[in-house]
């Protein structure tokens, strides 16, 4: 079969069965040597070195630039849900096949947001560093019950979330362009959403269209005292609106998991009110195998077609 790139930061790390799995179909694997998202000058380096036939890739960028380098390459198996990573026009154009796996990372990404709602509203996160700083902080906080949530995107994960926060009973709000109805939620505007949520909780693809989705003018008119969430992408908010929100206080809180620039070091952690993880939304063991092993499964299916199409 030839070479396989890896580009994920990390993979085979919890089970080795994807590793087999690409080893007994014949698969030659060269890992992400870095254990991080690679720039695109070095996945152009590490693609011109082994010039793949098929790559299982991260959330690196897959520009035009780095396939048009990719001479040999057949098939590129996203180990995750968003494609907005991928130069889709120009993979088209070099028939190069592109695949996702939009199941792996349902649950884990849905319930890493219910546990970051919880730590804002109970403010866990401040009694916990107060506490490990020597300070016994004793913080009031505020119930999920009865709240108001928004759902900014309702495919799987944002289906998945409005289940579980119904059992809180909550009042679950939704918008989606491609979505009319839908179990657990009540579809409205974007402008209505916004401003009846106590919580709004971002579950979009990134990308041109949606950059900024979350800006000055949308965070203005949140409620006063609400709250800010997003463990989709890091480009659908407006950071700096976000840190001006947080200063004048018009915004309770936020919690991110992801940030337009990646590891993050900025102004937003410099803020109790403010949770911050490392992108680390569908990193669950077994969300994460899952999501490997379907990744696998795509890229050997794909150039099992090129392969035949050949012959």
């Amino acid at each position: 079969m030839a070479n396989i790139l890896v580009t994920t930061s990390s993979f085979g790390k919890f089970d080795e069965g994807p590793v087999k799995r690409l080893r007994n179909a014949g698969g030659d694997i060269h890992l992400n040597p870095f254990g991080r998202k690679l720039t695109e000058t070095e996945i152009l380096d590490l693609i011109e070195r082994y010039q793949p036939v098929g790559l299982i890739a991260g959330v690196e960028p897959l520009t035009r630039n780095v396939l048009q380098a990719a001479k040999r390459l057949k098939a590129i198996s996203r180990c995750g849900i968003g494609m907005e990573s991928v130069d889709l026009d120009a993979a088209e154009e070099l028939d190069i096949r592109v695949t996702n796996t939009p199941d792996g990372p349902t649950v884990a990404v849905a319930e890493l947001t219910i546990g970051m709602i919880l730590s804002l509203l109970r403010k866990i996160h401040i009694s916990d560093a107060g506490i490990r700083n020597g300070r016994w902080i004793r913080p009031m906080g505020n119930l999920l019950y009865g709240k108001t949530i928004g759902i900014i995107g309702c495919g799987r994960i944002g289906k998945c979330l409005a289940a579980r926060l119904e059992m809180f009973g909550c009042r679950i709000l939704g918008y989606d362009p491609a979505v009319n109805k839908s179990e657990h939620l009540e579809i409205v505007g974007m402008d209505h959403l916004i401003v009846e949520s106590d919580i709004v909780t971002l579950h979009i693809p990134g990308g041109k269209n949606n950059c900024h989705i979350i800006d000055r003018k949308q965070i203005g008119a949140m409620k006063k005292g609400s709250f800010l969430v997003n463990t989709a992408r890091g480009d659908l908010v407006d950071e700096s609106a976000l840190v001006e929100a947080l200063q004048s206080g018009h915004i309770a809180g936020a919690a991110l998991d992801v940030y337009e620039k990646e590891p993050y070091s900025g102004p937003l952690a410099s803020f109790e009110n403010v949770l911050l993880t490392g992108h680390i939304g569908s990193y669950a063991i077994e969300g994460r195998v899952m999501m490997e092993m379907q990744a696998v499964e795509n890229l050997l299916v794909e150039l099992n077609k090129h392969q035949g199409a050949s012959a």
